[in-house]
């Protein structure tokens, strides 16, 4: 006999098992039609997985997961990855990508984005052109030539009317963004713009130079390059560089769908959850892209102390491992001597209720058996 959705529903809602387990038994036997025998095997079965899946007590679950992430690190490669083709973009992956995730730190070495687009945009390749465009920083040198004038001490920026139509930009725009950003007037004659520094003098020129070089006339400042690829039946964007909050509010660019390597931006702009998914998902990824299996259990452990507090933190000497309560742990770790010597000047305690104090001193370490103490002695 065959059980009603209903009826199963009402089987799974008494048992003993995390309400995400429960969702996810829901949803695969929904319309199934399993018997009674059937739906009691699978029950006994996902009980078994989840029994032998749980932590034990007194589990050393945070050297496991350094064990476990450690091991296979051993085995990555220092390499950079570059996009087909692409030689412009590159991408740090393997051990440094691996270590600038653990480290958090505040810009990546390759700081990059994948953009994807709304349905409008992302199967006509001119108009994913546009927006590629209209994100990516423009400079005088993408829409011209720059030389300087000795003999009037000017600087004679020629500017390309194609570049600058292929931009969307005017000779004028790029005048009044030279005015605003220098400060200084700009005698423009149809597509040639001269300028001259405060001071007629060589370094003066030079370095107005320099900076006219700097500007960002049009875009995102700090997205230097914007690639276009095709993946399946849609265009894609690769970015080098990084800026979520400025690039998610261009029209066509879908904003669910954004992704970027700089997982402290991700915190900042979609707050600490995002950045604790982004962490395991960059970590996971370095990993499997190198070929190695972790669980992915070990990595969340991780992501949860770097993000527990509100805000995403190294595991280093200033975050985390440095913040420990224990003296010998903090001392244990990095920079021994000033942790000891600022301990004894404020008088601390060490309780010795950690690993690494309880190793040091040459106690039994209070995990597995070590955690159990007597409570009450028969006399």
């Amino acid at each position: 006999m065959r059980l009603s959705d209903k009826e199963v529903l009402e089987r799974l809602d008494g048992l003993d098992l995390p309400q995400s387990i429960k969702e996810a038994l829901q949803a695969g036997l929904q319309g199934a039609g399993v018997s009674e025998k059937q739906l009691e095997e699978i029950i006994a079965q996902v009980a078994a997985d989840y029994e032998h899946s749980r932590v034990e007590p007194c589990e050393a679950v945070g050297v496991v997961a350094a064990q476990s992430i450690g091991e296979p690190g051993t085995q990555m490669t220092m390499r950079t990855f570059h996009y087909a083709g692409v030689a412009e973009i590159n991408v740090t992956l393997g051990l440094p990508r691996l270590i600038e995730i653990v480290d958090a730190r505040k810009i990546p070495s390759t700081p990059t984005m994948t953009i994807r687009l709304n349905q409008d945009y992302a199967h006509d390749r001119d108009l994913a052109r546009e927006v590629a465009w209209a994100i990516e920083s423009s400079s005088i040198l993408h829409l011209g030539s720059i030389a300087t004038d000795l003999a009037e001490m000017n600087v004679i920026i020629e500017l390309n009317p194609g570049a600058m139509e292929q931009r969307k930009i005017t000779s004028t725009e790029v005048a009044e963004r030279l005015k605003e950003e220098t400060g200084l007037s700009v005698d423009q004659k149809e597509n040639v713009l001269v300028m001259a520094p405060e001071e007629s003098s060589y370094r003066e020129l030079l370095q107005l130079v320099e900076k006219i070089k700097r500007i960002s006339l049009k875009g995102v400042e700090g997205i230097k390059r914007v690639v276009i690829r095709k993946e399946g039946d849609e265009y894609v964007l690769y970015t080098e560089g990084s800026s979520l909050k400025k690039v998610m509010q261009f029209d066509g660019v879908d904003p669910t769908r954004i992704k970027t390597n700089n997982i402290n931006e991700i915190g900042e702009v979609l707050g600490i959850e995002a950045a604790r998914n982004a962490i395991i998902n960059e970590a996971t990824d370095t990993l499997r892209e190198q070929g190695l299996s972790v669980d992915v259990r070990h990595i969340m452990l991780v992501a949860d102390i770097m993000t527990v507090d509100g805000e995403v933190k190294q595991i280093g000497r200033h975050g985390v491992s440095g913040e420990k309560a224990s003296v010998l742990a903090r001392a244990a770790f990095e920079v021994t001597v000033n942790h000891i010597l600022d301990a004894a000047i404020r008088g601390d305690v060490d309780d010795l209720k950690g690993v690494t104090e309880n190793v040091i001193v040459g106690q039994p370490i209070r995990l597995g058996t070590g955690d159990v103490t007597l409570v009450a002695s028969k006399r």
